[in-house]
């Protein structure tokens, strides 16, 4: 089942700058803050901030109960790997893919 976007992630060069822009913009403080993740939380969405996410740019993560399945449907529509199927921390786990527009669309699964 597709839960649809709750995790955006956002590329940056200057953490402390964007983790300042963000604060004033969400109006809350992170829940994590490290040198390469900042994470906020507003309702029930993610916003992320990443150092070094400019290779995949902005991504837009949707939130799945079955990501192998899901990332195997995709592919079969035509998607390609992005990323392989990968434990971030906390048994929560990450894809992506590439869509034939060179869309990057990504999912989560929590376990």
């Amino acid at each position: 089942m597709n839960k649809g976007v709750k995790t955006i992630i956002y590329p940056v060069k200057d953490m402390a700058r964007a983790k300042s822009l963000f604060h004033t913009l969400l109006g809350v403080e992170p829940y994590a803050d490290s040198p390469y993740y900042i994470g906020f939380k507003v309702g029930d969405q993610d916003i992320g901030l990443d150092p070094n996410g400019h290779k995949a740019g902005m991504t837009a993560y949707y939130h799945v109960d079955d990501i192998k399945q899901s990332l195997q449907s995709l592919l079969d529509a035509g998607a390609q790997i992005v990323q392989e199927v990968k434990d971030v921390d906390g048994g929560r786990l990450i894809a992506s893919v590439r869509d034939a527009d060179s869309n990057i669309i990504g999912l989560v699964q929590d376990t």
